[in-house]
């Protein structure tokens, strides 16, 4: 599936499932690497938080989870400063 997207490396961790359905050659195992795909994932659970009926973060109003949708999709998919 990743095929047409044209990677060439993948950086994992040591998780078994790797090593049997990547080329060895292409694979790195470690952290080093992950550090920016960590940091984006927990980005996105802080920000999304707000969604969430139990935590402190969350909006009665539909308008306010339509807006910060819309602006989560715009910084992640389209690299645009929300905080400008």
């Amino acid at each position: 599936m990743l095929e047409p997207l044209n990677i060439k490396r993948y950086y994992t961790d040591d998780w078994g499932a790797y090593d049997r359905h990547i080329d060895s050659n292409k694979h790195e195992v470690g952290k080093r690497k992950t550090q920016k795909i960590e940091r984006k994932n927990l980005n996105l659970r802080t920000w999304i938080k707000r969604l969430m009926r139990k935590t402190i973060c969350f909006s009665k109003s539909e308008k306010m989870h339509d807006i910060v949708i819309g602006l989560l999709i715009n910084k992640v998919e389209f690299g645009l400063d929300i905080h400008a």
